[in-house]
């Protein structure tokens, strides 16, 4: 018999201690229960207000109330009570137990179970009442909005030795996975392990391991993360030291728990941290410490659970702690991830000794030791200088898991075959990035004077992992650090045959939907491409380092922090629509594409907005979409399609380039943030586009397997 149990120890908690130490310690002082972190899920937080013993005492108070879920009861024997504290332990089913609260038994402390607190007895009614057909059900429909799709590409032109670092670079890839559930989630990589291992055992176990594959956590992507999983779903944990053994006992055995809300600060922070903490930590560190604490490759941990915790593996890679009075401190990914780097290193050394490419080699060899040394900025120098037929992105970019500040990096790999025909063709982009910066509708004190060109390279993706979750990337570019922004500029990297695979099962049947008749002819590959090519030009210019009104050198990823991400894509999209027509008008680019481009990216508005509101893509294009909506650049008909008003488009392009661009050049956050407050909603016909398209079951993105690359790992 599976429970869920609700430990009811009580204790105030110790200066400067998190709840959950609290709790943890609590458990073992009070009952002689010890539990690591991962047993405790983090339910609810309410206000208490009563008064007790005849009005004597009166008790205001935030309750933090945990759950642990437990396989079999534990022995009444196994526990070892706090004899001031504890007189006794008993079993009480949960209803029985609601019950005597609801009558305000004078046995029991009093809660509220009509307020806040009821909410506890409502979450386990849940978790004991599953509906397996139910619960089937609706991991059918959210799987049903991936189209499945195969991606390859011909290895012909590379060598035996190429193809078998290939099978090498795959394989570190994989760890570059392993990293990526470890960055998400602390209990993240137990789960995934439980699933994959218990696929087989009913068809919604199957589900349940697919669309966790899918989206590489319990957290659905597509639903703004609403978890569609459950502690009751985790992994099984044995813990025979967690009491006093008993005889014929095996141990306490728990489900490792997660929170039914994605912490916005994913793993790479404390999850009861809040900002203010941080910032006051931040406020008392050297400036070596600081950029270290705020850079892309560290981890922010507590020294009062740096050893409390068993279940962490990854604790013993941690050197000894720098003495501080601070609770808080960073530890480098080279330490804290050094199971999983020293693996890696090693494959792409061997990798690097096999490739042909001199430029390969280098990037393989700086990448090996940038995992040990957490040094980056050679091995990024290196991708950026790549020319190979074999193209590799591999190692810490994004910052989209870190909804916090937008501070940390997650690892992700992407291995392709360069498409040289379709590299050759999009040079001029990259070539005119100077020009494009010095015409960004922009004043000029907030432009870059230091953009250079921009390499592009056209890839056909045959293999990816880390942070590639839910919608699938279709370009990246890279680095993110400002310092190689500002010394070497970006390259980028287009992903040729995912985009044909989305405009085709997903683009289309949107503009069947969505977009009128008259213009519906208008969207085509060749636009939704081109734009996409621009959009991540666009990434290179604009502001980057600015300077602040006191005349401190900053960033706009620092000053923006977890509005950055969003604000950054919505820069992209709309100056990479402002920049295609200033090239059209140039002469560069041609005429003909003037309208195609402007009803092909009206038609992937409504692409990038079904992957939800609280995703850094889908949230800029809501902003972009309800703003030139607003203009009347948009126009919403009687038979719920769109179309646009070539009349308007223009100007209104530009007036949301220059809005954007100036909030960045000025590193404004409360401009940024009301912004997006205003523009980033489902409005009345936009929530009408999506509703037709879920009602004819549009897929929202495709889900990619990758043979070539699995075979080449055997």
């Amino acid at each position: 018999m599976e429970i869920t149990i609700v430990l009811f120890i009580a204790g105030h908690i110790s200066a400067g201690d998190p709840s959950l130490i609290s709790a943890q310690r609590e458990l073992q002082e009070e009952l002689g229960v010890k539990l690591p972190k991962d047993a405790f899920e983090k339910i609810f937080v309410f206000l208490q207000e009563c008064v007790t013993n005849d009005g004597k005492f009166i008790n205001n108070e935030f309750n933090d109330v945990y759950l642990v879920t437990i396989l079999h009861p534990i022995p009444l024997e196994a526990f070892t009570l706090q004899k001031e504290e504890v007189s006794a332990v008993k079993y009480v089913p949960y209803e029985e137990y609601r019950n005597f609260l609801a009558k305000e038994d004078p046995a029991y402390v009093p809660y509220d179970v009509n307020g806040e607190y009821g909410k506890l007895f409502d979450i386990i009614r849940q978790r004991c009442q599953v509906n397996t057909e139910a619960r089937s059900l609706s991991l059918q429909k959210q799987l049903q909005r991936y189209s499945p799709v195969t991606l390859e590409a011909k290895l012909t032109e590379l060598s035996e030795a190429d193809q078998k670092a290939l099978g090498l670079i795959v394989k570190a890839a994989k760890i570059m996975d392993d990293i990526f559930y470890e960055q998400v989630w602390n209990s993240n990589p137990a789960l995934r392990d439980w699933l994959k291992d218990h696929a087989n055992a009913s068809e919604l176990d199957k589900l349940k391991w697919e669309y966790f594959m899918i989206n590489k956590s319990p957290w659905s992507s597509l639903d703004e993360n609403e978890a569609f999983l459950s502690t009751v779903d985790s992994a099984v944990k044995l813990l025979p030291g967690a009491t006093k053994a008993i005889a014929g006992w095996q141990g306490l055995e728990y489900r490792a728990a997660f929170p039914v809300t994605k912490p916005p600060g994913a793993n790479f922070y404390p999850p009861d941290m809040d900002k203010m903490e941080f910032t006051l930590w931040l406020n008392g560190l050297t400036e070596e410490q600081k950029h270290a604490a705020t850079g892309f490759f560290s981890v922010i941990k507590r020294r009062s659970e740096a050893n409390l915790d068993a279940s962490d593996h990854l604790a013993s890679s941690t050197k000894k702690l720098p003495d501080s009075n601070s609770d808080l401190y960073s530890i480098p990914y080279s330490e804290i991830y050094r199971p999983f780097l020293t693996k890696a290193s090693e494959l792409l050394h061997k990798a690097g000794d096999l490739v042909s490419s001199p430029s390969l080699k280098k990037l393989l060899h700086s990448k090996a030791e940038a995992f040990l040394s957490n040094e980056y900025y050679e091995s990024d120098i290196a991708w950026m200088d790549l020319d190979s037929k074999l193209d590799i992105t591999i190692g810490p970019y994004e910052t989209y898991e870190d909804e916090i500040f937008g501070y940390k990096a997650t690892f992700e790999t992407f291995i392709g075959i360069r498409d040289d025909k379709a590299t050759a063709d999009l040079k001029l982009f990259g070539d005119n990035l100077k020009l494009l910066e010095d015409n960004l509708p922009l004043d000029s004190v907030y432009k870059s004077t230091d953009v250079s060109a921009a390499p592009i390279r056209v890839i056909q993706l045959i293999y990816n992992s880390g942070d590639v979750k839910g919608p699938q990337t279709v370009a990246y570019n890279l680095p993110n650090d400002e310092k190689i922004v500002k010394d070497r500029g970006t390259s980028m990297v287009m992903l040729k045959n995912v985009q044909e695979a989305k405009f085709e099962h997903i683009l289309k049947p949107i503009a069947e939907i969505t977009i009128s008749k008259e213009q519906r002819g208008l969207v085509d590959f060749d636009s939704f491409f081109t734009h996409t090519i621009c959009h991540e030009c666009c990434h290179g210019i604009g502001p980057h380092t600015i300077t602040l009104p006191d005349g401190q050198t900053s960033t706009v990823r620092k000053e923006l922090q977890e509005v950055h991400s969003a604000m950054e894509e919505a820069k992209a999209d709309i100056v990479g629509l402002w920049a295609l027509k200033f090239l059209i008008t140039k002469g560069l680019l041609s005429k003909s594409m003037v309208e195609s481009m402007y009803v092909s990216f009206l038609a992937g508005c409504f692409r990038s907005i079904r992957f939800g509101l609280t995703e850094a893509h889908g949230k800029g294009q809501a902003l972009q979409f309800n703003y030139l909506y607003e203009k009347g650049a948009f126009v919403f008909h009687k038979d719920s399609t769109f179309s646009v008003d070539f009349a308007k488009i223009e100007g209104a392009v530009e007036s949301l380039s220059h809005e954007i661009l100036t909030i960045q050049g000025k590193g404004d956050k409360n401009g940024a943030t009301l912004l997006l407050n205003k523009y980033c909603t489902i409005t009345g016909p936009l929530k009408t586009a999506l509703e037709n398209l879920e009602r004819v079951k549009v897929p929202v993105d495709i889900s990619p397997t990758f043979p070539l690359a699995e075979a080449l790992m055997n």
